[in-house]
């Protein structure tokens, strides 16, 4: 049992060479994206910019371009992971029971509240 392909080398290096920069550009992309866009959610672009990095690694570098068993295996995986978090983060947020400890949930102060009166003898 023999296979009769050709692979052009020189191709395959070109898309090699081409996915290179594309993850170069991506990781120049983290670390300008702060302080030029999406400065509000900058967490959502990281994760956005890292799964697209991921998601070039796996496929091409990897060789699983053309694997479909695999690729629908990896979307079950992720999505199993997301139900888990979500139904985590849910409990969690829900039984969060230092509030008022908490920089994040309590109540802003305007750091006068802190400062006592020198006292007197």
């Amino acid at each position: 049992m023999g296979t009769n392909t050709t692979v052009n080398y020189k191709e395959e290096k070109v898309v090699y060479y081409k996915v290179l920069v594309g993850l170069l550009l991506l990781t120049a992309v983290t670390f300008v994206q702060p302080h030029l866009f999406m400065t509000h959610s900058t967490f959502l672009a990281q994760m956005l910019i890292a799964v697209v990095k991921a998601w070039l690694i796996v496929i091409y570098y990897m060789h699983l371009k053309g694997e479909k068993l695999i690729g629908s295996m990896v979307i079950f995986a992720l999505f199993l992971v997301l139900v888990f978090f979500v139904i985590v983060i849910g409990v969690d947020v829900t039984n969060f029971q230092f509030g008022a400890e908490s920089y994040i949930t309590a109540p802003a102060t305007t750091g006068a509240e802190h400062v006592t009166a020198p006292a007197h003898h």
